[in-house]
């Protein structure tokens, strides 16, 4: 499969990434986070393959980066676009999404959002 957000590969880094969600964290919002925690550790598993990791360092590595298409300024439309890529790379990868990398994610999650609704991550989920 070709990745379209191959040039974003570079613009990734675990120290990046942490930074960026942990800063904008509840600007972007519950969805948004979460799905990009769901890319980080499907990206951490050691059976997902080379290509899979590379859709995922790709999408993230747009996430994090400070030139995309909408600027992350604005709360909602600025992640806009980032939503979409997110939910490219969700799609695209979603066989390497298991119950550890849900769980993994949900706990990660519940350090910056105390009162989340279940019924958000079940909307992200439902998409795999």
């Amino acid at each position: 499969m070709k990745n379209p957000f191959k040039s974003y590969i570079k613009q990734f880094s675990e120290n990046k990434f942490w930074k960026k969600i942990s800063q904008f964290a509840h600007q972007a919002g519950v969805k948004t986070v979460y799905s990009a925690l769901l890319l980080f550790y499907a990206y951490r598993r050691k059976e997902t393959p080379t290509w899979a990791k590379s859709i995922v360092l790709g999408t993230l590595g747009y996430l994090i980066s400070p030139f995309d298409a909408l600027p992350d300024l604005t709360p909602i439309i600025g992640y806009t676009d980032d939503i979409g890529v997110l939910s490219f790379g969700l799609v695209t990868i979603a066989c390497y999404i298991n119950e550890g990398v849900r769980t993994n994610a949900r706990k990660q999650l519940g350090k910056w959002f105390k009162d989340f609704q279940e019924e958000d991550l079940l909307e992200v989920d439902a998409k795999l």
